[in-house]
């Protein structure tokens, strides 16, 4: 379902994929070759939700904002199933984890990963290529390049999942 409100309709590129369980509300812009899987609810309606090319956010995982703070996804960010990014940021190339929660103004970097179940509180920031994990969420060590550098080749493995599904 897209859905217009308040005279903004939702922006989706030619070559991204929205399942067709997945809800699109409002001032919502999704970038070429991303992709929104089953479930998913992405409500901008008191802010903007941009999510970068190549980025996939999977299984029933929510979107949303705050009036003070925008939903902004980089380019080739991995949303895992069941997470909740709330009004926060997160850099290119990023992996948020399954059923992880990112609280309004949350700022994460680039190359970070946020561990699956984390609780990443208001206003807080993981810096480029940091983990973050627990709940509260901490920073617990900085990444070896070769895991960032693997985020980026996972979210294009969801670029090529999401044109097998967009077949069905």
């Amino acid at each position: 379902m897209i859905i217009p409100f308040e005279g903004t309709t939702p922006r989706i590129h030619p070559t991204a994929w929205v399942a067709p369980t997945a809800v699109i509300i409002g001032d919502v812009e999704i970038g070429p070759d991303a992709s929104v899987f089953y479930g998913c609810v992405l409500r901008g309606d008191v802010n903007a939700i941009r999510v970068g090319a190549r980025s996939n956010i999977q299984d029933n995982s929510v979107l949303h904002v705050d009036r003070d703070a925008p939903c902004t996804l980089g380019e080739d960010v991995t949303v895992g199933h069941m997470a909740l990014v709330h009004g926060s940021t997160v850099g290119d190339g990023t992996l948020v984890g399954m059923k992880s929660t990112l609280l309004s103004r949350s700022r994460i970097g680039s190359g970070a990963l946020i561990a699956a179940g984390a609780v990443v509180l208001e206003g807080f920031e993981v810096p480029d290529h940091m983990l973050a994990a627990g709940v509260p969420a901490k920073l617990r060590r900085e990444l070896e390049p070769e895991q960032y550098e693997g985020f980026i080749p996972h979210a294009g493995r969801y670029v090529e999942l999401s044109k097998k599904h967009a077949e069905l």
